[in-house]
């Protein structure tokens, strides 16, 4: 459940003092700034407009796209450091550390790397087959939430505010269409980078196994390295493979999560994501796919320089806002799909296995 906290005043217009008054009580107790769509269907600076076609040129500019990738980089870092988050020391903390030799034992030697898997990302030019960006990944997901709620007061705060409502957006529409008590068994998390999605779902549901798969076996390795540093009772299982063609028995899991993976994928990995996940979700169980919305308001409003440094780093960023995910869900013979804004930058979108 995401933790409450007062909004601020500015998020009240101005009332005459009656109905200030009237309203001082229920202001003050306010959870969370509603999380609002804008008026398109997709930012301006997405697709094939004006707009995004000035932006790409920039992009396209070899000595100006190294420039943003500094700078969206140093974006982040500063988010973060500005939170107390020791981004430096977590990163040197895993440069540091056996991980290597984790990274042996759970890398599968045989796996084909997907194409667009290889390109730079996230202002890394290894993208996520490195160890810089396995040692700050944890780091970077702190500082996104802070920067989707820039009121929290604690990175904690954000991290719940964020989390909190893509839960119970799975708990809610399993609850409702699973078509028994909600009990979640078996849990795959693709595209899981160091597990703190799988985290948060081990805790929401803790009678369930949960498995994380990612393409980075840089990232897995750091996963399996928190999860041994915490003492986690009930391991979660690590899998380096391909979300298209996990290898994974054919109905063999009851949610299968999607957390901030999509944007980086280009529409044909999207499909093939969301196909290999209906082959492995048992009849009416659920698939849970969270990530930036289109429709946000505040992703819509977004400044030129801002937008501008996100593209830089998101190589098919365009291609994510421009699918049609819901459609695509139902493509691939899922029903029940249901789309709710779950904080102010992100989207929930679920959908079920028809029995």
């Amino acid at each position: 459940m995401a933790l409450c906290a007062r909004a601020p005043a500015s998020a009240f217009p101005k009332l005459r003092e009656g109905s200030r008054r009237r309203t001082r009580c229920r202001a003050s107790e306010a959870a969370v700034p509603v999380a609002e769509e804008g008026r398109l269907e997709r930012p301006r600076w997405s697709g094939e407009t004006p707009l995004s076609k000035m932006v790409g040129a920039l992009i396209s500019f070899k000595p100006l796209y190294n420039l943003m990738k500094v700078a969206s980089r140093q974006v982040i870092i500063s988010t973060a450091e500005k939170a107390n988050v020791p981004w430096r020391a977590m990163s040197k903390e895993i440069l540091e550390s056996d991980v290597y030799q984790l990274f042996d034992e759970l890398r599968n030697p045989n796996l084909v790397y997907p194409d667009y898997y290889l390109n730079p990302f996230h202002a890394y030019e290894e993208g996520n087959l490195s160890w810089l960006a396995a040692s700050e990944a944890e780091a970077a997901t702190m500082s996104i939430a802070k920067r989707a709620i820039p009121d929290a007061s604690s990175i904690e705060e954000a991290s719940q505010r964020v989390r909190g409502p893509w839960l119970s957006a799975i708990e809610n529409h399993h609850s409702k269409y699973s078509g028994h008590k909600c009990e979640i068994k078996d849990v795959l998390d693709i595209g899981c980078s160091v597990g703190v999605s799988c985290r948060f779902l081990a805790e929401k549901f803790p009678s369930a196994s949960v498995v994380g798969l990612d393409l980075s076996p840089y990232f897995l390795a750091v996963a399996e390295y928190r999860q041994r540093k915490e003492g986690r009772k009930k391991q979660i299982r690590w899998v380096h493979a391909n979300g298209e063609a996990t290898g994974l028995p054919a109905k063999s899991f009851d949610l299968v999560s999607l957390a901030y993976v999509c944007h980086g994928c280009p529409a044909r990995a999207i499909v093939g994501l969301v196909k290999e996940a209906f082959c492995v979700l048992r009849p009416r169980e659920t698939i849970a796919i969270t990530d930036n919305s289109p429709k946000s308001k505040v992703l819509q409003e977004l400044s030129l320089v801002l937008f501008t440094l996100l593209k830089s780093t998101e190589p098919f960023l365009d291609e994510y806002n421009l699918l049609n995910l819901e459609e695509a869900l139902k493509s691939a013979g899922f029903v029940n799909v249901t789309t709710i804004l779950t904080d102010p930058r992100h989207r929930t979108v679920t959908a079920t296995v028809p029995f």
